[in-house]
């Protein structure tokens, strides 16, 4: 029998659920313990995952010896401070996104892990989807032509948590919650071809009363080697999820919807549990989505990196590859400031994204 990882998940909130459901299905994974601040919320989550060890501090988790790959799924602000901790603890680190609120951060971060010899894997789901990693063996085998503009949206009606709202806590709006995808994606179809420049607009359309931050993102990325990505994100789109990508090359297209194409389109007037992400109603016409967890690539992402632990191979997605989605972040947010394409690499930093957009403003 092949040995299993011992993983500790930190936060019990929406994404350490998504992360737990993933392991579970990963049969090199055992989850041995959850930590997260108030104790109904780790209580009652340890007990829908099957989770024998709980706490309320972190730091219990970090002192456990059996614990080996730490999953850290919590507020954006404090991404840094337990990514160090965990590293000096001797425990290999999976990051969700956005990866840092700062180009500092992100340095401390990947120095850690460096000096105390553990793996730095960034959460980049999209990058394990299916149809997307289709989408790239096709274009790397050449389907498509030469690949000169991509595209990928992400939108949806507003975050899944509160703390969200707050730019202190979250580092900005929509751009650093869900453009982070995009730009990690456009990064791993080009090969980590270095972004030259990026222009950004943003917006706030709709919830104004709620937060400084844009609740509606555009972003044109240029490559190294002609290619465009072109990113757009919402956090004011009505009706659920949507989340596709496009590839134009010069000898053909490929579109790539991560729901539709798998959903169940269902009528139902008196509604039902659960559709899609996101999703406000399940009155009427609704698309219903079959595993969503497997459509967006969480359980092939736990995966790889448990894998790559076991195997002391390097991840698909690192922390170098974060570092550069949080350049790229940072010069978006001055590019919608100032109004114009930022050229790259950007070494502007600030102690959260949005502060280079907020402070242009005023």
């Amino acid at each position: 029998m092949s040995r299993r990882v011992c993983v500790g998940i930190i936060g019990s909130g929406f994404v350490a659920d998504i992360h737990a459901d993933a392991f579970k299905r990963c049969r090199d994974a055992e989850i041995v313990a959850v930590a997260s601040p108030t104790l109904s919320h780790v209580k009652a989550f340890a007990k829908k995952h099957g989770i024998k060890n709980y706490f309320t501090d972190y730091r219990k988790l970090l002192e456990m010896d059996e614990v080996e790959l730490v999953s850290i799924g919590v507020p954006n602000y404090l991404h840094a401070k337990l990514c160090v901790e965990a590293a000096e603890a001797g425990k290999h680190v999976i990051m969700e996104k956005p990866f840092a609120m700062s180009l500092k951060q992100a340095d401390q971060m990947i120095s850690a892990c460096r000096r105390y010899g553990v793996k730095l894997m960034y959460a980049e789901e999209l990058c394990f989807a299916p149809k997307y990693v289709r989408a790239k063996e096709l274009i790397d085998e050449g389907a498509i032509g030469s690949l000169y503009l991509m595209k990928q949206s992400e939108k949806h009606f507003g975050p899944h948590s509160d703390w969200f709202w707050d730019v202190e806590k979250s580092g900005g709006g929509v751009f650093m919650d869900m453009g982070c995808h995009a730009l990690c994606f456009f990064y791993w179809v080009v090969d980590r071809r270095r972004p030259k420049s990026i222009y950004c607009h943003f917006s706030r359309e709709v919830h104004g009363d709620k937060t400084q931050g844009e609740d509606n993102s555009i972003a044109i990325v240029e490559f190294e080697g002609g290619v465009t990505g072109l990113a757009e994100d919402s956090w004011a789109r009505r009706g659920g999820m949507d989340d596709k990508a496009e590839f134009y090359g010069s000898e053909g297209v490929i579109y790539a919807d991560l729901l539709m194409g798998s959903s169940l389109l269902v009528y139902s007037e008196r509604g039902y549990g659960y559709a899609v992400e996101k999703a406000p109603t399940t009155r009427g016409w609704t698309y219903c989505v079959p595993d969503e967890l497997w459509q967006y690539g969480f359980p092939q992402e736990m995966a790889h990196f448990v894998e790559c632990v076991k195997r002391d191979e390097k991840p698909l997605v690192t922390g170098e590859d974060g570092r550069v989605v949080m350049e790229l972040i940072m010069a978006g947010y001055y590019s919608a400031a100032v109004g114009r394409k930022v050229s790259l690499p950007f070494t502007m930093d600030a102690d959260k994204p949005i502060d280079l957009w907020l402070k242009q403003k005023e």
